[in-house]
This record gives C-alpha cells, structure tokens and sequence, in this order.
C-alpha cells in the first residue's frame, strides 16, 4: 500500500491499497450496505485495511441511526493502535468473528471481508453494553449479529444490487423478522404501523407475511417478486400498493455456515411521498406542456411576420418586419434552451452559437459568407440574464452584418467572454467596413434596445471603438443579476 495515512476519503484510502479491484469493489458494496448492520445492532462500526507497515488504517466507519455513536470521534484516515494489530491480523485470517482477549477492547468483535480468497480488510463491530436492552432491541441486536457473520462467509453484502427505490426502506421506518419456514417471528413497532395502514386486522406473529399480504391485495394478487421479498428467500426490494396505500420494503436473508435461516424484512409507508411524487409529475407534465404552447405561439408569430413580409412590397416596411421576426427568434432559441434545462440555469454558451447563426442567416445578403467565432465562456446564466444579454449580442450582430459587410461577400465576427462571478466583459468586433464615425446618442432603434439593456438592465457600459486592422469593435461591462457565484 502506498502512504494513505493523510487521506481522508473512504474513496482514495481503498484506491491507494495494494487490493484488487475485486476486492476494493466489495468492500464498497459492504460501505453502501451496512449501516443495516449498524442500526439493527444499536453498534458502530470501522473498516480496517493493512496500513504498509504492518499495522492496520481505518478505511471507513458508521454510525447507529438507531442509538447514540460509542465512537464520535472521526476515525477515517487514522491507524489503530498497536497494541491491536495482533488482533486485526488473526481476525483477517478467521472465517468468523473474533473477540479481543485485552480487556482494553472488550466491547469489540471483528469479523474478516474477503473476495475470492483475497482478504480485504476487518469489519470491527462496537457497542457498550446496555443494562435497558428490551424486546424490540434484542430482536435487532440477534438480527444484526447474524448479518454481521455473514460477511466472513461471503454472504454479506449481498452480491446482487438491491436498493432500487428512491425511497428505499431503512431500520428505524421499522422492520420484520422471519424465521427458516418465512414465518413473523417479531416485528418492530413501525413495521406493526406500516402493515396496519395496509389493511392487517390481527396479530403478525406466527404469520406468513407473503399469504397476509396476498390476502390483503384481494383479485389482483402480489405477483412473484413480492412474493419472494415477503417470504425472505432473496435480497429483493419493491413497492406494495393496497386500497391506495403505498409501502416499500426489503428482504435480508439470513444465512448461518450451513443453511438459510431466516431474514429480516424492512418496511416503510410511503403513501404521502408517492401522493407528492405524482403532483411533482403532473406539475413537470404542465409546465413542459406550457412551454411547448409558447415554443409554438413564438414559432406562430414569427410565420405570421414572414407571410406580412412576402405579402408588403414596401421595402422599408419589409425591413421593419424582418427585424421584429429575428427578435422574435431570438427571444423562441432562449425560451427553448430554458425549457430544456434540467436547472433554472441556462448553458449561455450552447444557445449563443443558435442564436448567432440565426441571426446572420436572416440579415446576410445571398451571397455573403460570414462566420462567427466565439472565445472564452459566459457560463451558466439566470433567465434574467439570458434573455437581455442574447438581444444585446442579436442587435450587435444584426447591426455587423447589416452594415458592416454591406456589399462585402465575406467576413467574420469574432467574440470574446470574460467572466469573473457577477462581472461579465464582452467584446464584440468585425472586419467590416469599420465605424466611419461613432454612432450617435440615441440612433436606430436597435441601438436603443442595447443602450437600455445594458445601462438599465446591468448597470453596466457599452464602448464603441474603431477595431485594429480596420472593421468596429464593441466592448460591453455588465454586472448580472443572478447567481453570480455560478460561472
């Protein structure tokens, strides 16, 4: 192993060993799966791999959900002491689990993760004892115990990937415990709760959980998967509805050196998060549908322009219409990109080369070859970003093409971004036929849209400036107004 002392990550400690990749792959699947272990036994527990230099490292650790911690402090990173490294190297070798004869960790036992004969570390099971174990405490502690000698056999973490539900069911939601022929030895108090909001009159123990829950489904029937979940006989989990109440739950067989034995059930009502799931659903259903209408509308008005277009044979009148349908365009490729964004943010730079193209596609004359070209980012941005910002940047373009190639047959506008959290430079330049003169206060409507978007909008400057080696070169300093610190 190389030095993994300083390390602080789960992650990069079992990267940085000498294990295969088998091995490491376990002893995540046994990091992602036993805080079962820890909050049915009311215990903590540590994983501990070989340091390098003889000793052992504490790989990884959890606490009860159930109980308070007999180990607040983070261990993670740090070695164990070397007084038990003799310990942790017997318990490495040992097919089952081991206590320390020191009295100095009487309240520890350890049990040895291997992957197909290559020991991977020591799992370290912690717990003071408690003068208060009652029932429902004991019933978990058994449980945890016999989950916890599983995993010297291989048999814990389970080798198939069970948690398959968003709202997977945990030990405190409550939990069920089967003996060898899939009968209700004990259940928690929760557990009792959940399978009364599902329709159970009786007493469990003694039950078959899968035939009460059949006799409850009524025609419809369980189907085989929960079946088997309810009866223990495989690491399974799913979703049980019944006169519209919801409940998920999971099976942990059990399994001694010798035979099945068992299993422990957890179960969660689930009614109230799936009621607020479906509203979540049909409210994404409503407003994608909502965005899709204004998608078409936009769509719609910029058609209706270009039949007025075809229809006028006004020239400035065509001109007038032209630019209200790029704004329109422009203003539709916003609103998609939004619409599509799985956040309230906005990828700027994707929808500007869109937007660019559009723009010089409607104003460039048939046979003028013009590019864009773009440098640097503009980042993610608010719609109340967006949305000024790409008619600025669609009035500067429109305004290049329009008189800065007038009668030439190629050019090429280039941009550049500069963003610092809520500062923002860009500057836009051409090669075109250049400025002749700066543009007056005031001038074309275009140039009242930028001139407002900008000093209004963003508190920000616009400078207007001959371009070096001829064209015009346009700088703007804006300040955004939302989420600044996303770039």
């Amino acid at each position: 192993m190389n030095e993994c002392g300083n390390l602080k990550d789960p992650d990069r400690i079992l990267a940085c060993s000498n294990l295969t990749d088998g091995a490491r792959h376990l002893l995540h699947s046994l990091i992602a799966d036993w805080g079962i272990i820890a909050d049915l036994g009311y215990c903590d527990l540590q994983l501990a791999v070989k340091d390098g230099r003889g000793g052992f490292i504490c790989a990884a650790q959890v606490r009860p959900a159930t109980a308070p911690s007999c180990r607040p402090e983070d261990m993670v990173g740090q070695r164990f002491p070397p007084a038990l490294s003799p310990f942790l190297t017997s318990a490495l070798s040992s097919d089952r689990p081991l206590c320390p004869s020191d009295p100095e960790f009487k309240s520890i036992s350890a049990v040895s993760a291997s992957f197909e004969g290559e020991k991977a570390g020591v799992v370290l099971r912690m717990a003071y004892p408690s003068a208060h174990t009652g029932k429902w405490e004991q019933m978990g502690i058994d449980s945890s115990w016999k989950l916890f000698s599983m995993i010297p056999l291989g048999q814990f973490p389970y080798r198939v990937p069970v948690n398959t539900q968003r709202h997977n069911a945990h030990v405190p939601d409550g939990f069920v415990t089967l003996n060898a022929v899939s009968l209700v030895t004990d259940a928690s108090p929760n557990a009792i709760s959940c399978l009364k909001r599902l329709g159970s009159q009786g007493p469990l123990i003694g039950q078959n959980l899968a035939d009460l829950a059949a006799s409850l489904a009524g025609p419809d029937g369980l189907g085989g998967e929960m079946c088997t979940l309810l009866s223990g006989e495989r690491p399974l989990d799913a979703v049980l509805t019944i006169n519209n109440v919801s409940a998920t739950f999971r099976s942990l067989p059990l399994w001694n050196e010798r035979d099945y034995c068992g299993a422990v059930v957890l179960c969660r009502e689930i009614t109230e998060i799936r009621r607020r799931d479906n509203e979540l659903k049909i409210k994404d259903a409503t407003i994608a549908e909502i965005n899709h209408r204004i998608k078409n509308n936009l769509q719609s008005v910029a058609s209706l322009l270009a039949l007025q277009i075809r229809d006028s044979e006004n020239e400035e009148v065509k001109k007038a219409l032209q630019t209200a349908k790029r704004r329109v365009q422009a203003i539709s490729i916003l609103h998609d990109a939004l619409s599509q964004s799985q956040d309230e943010m906005i990828d700027f730079d994707s929808a500007l080369t869109k937007l660019l193209q559009t723009n010089i596609d409607i104003m460039r004359e048939r046979d003028q070859r013009i590019s864009v070209s773009c440098e640097g980012s503009f980042g993610l941005l608010a719609p109340r970003d967006a949305t000024p910002l790409a008619l600025i940047l669609s009035e500067l373009v429109a305004n290049a093409v329009e008189h800065g190639f007038a009668g030439e047959r190629e050019g090429e506008i280039r941009i550049r971004a500069l963003r610092d959290g809520c500062r923002l430079s860009v500057t836009l330049s051409d090669d075109g036929v250049g400025l002749g003169k700066l543009p007056p206060s005031g001038g074309s409507l275009g140039m009242k849209i930028v001139e407002t978007f900008v000093k209004v909008d963003f508190q920000g400057s616009i400078l207007w400036s001959p371009a070096p080696g001829g064209g015009t070169k346009v700088e703007l300093s804006i300040n955004l107004n939302g989420a600044c610190g996303r770039a």
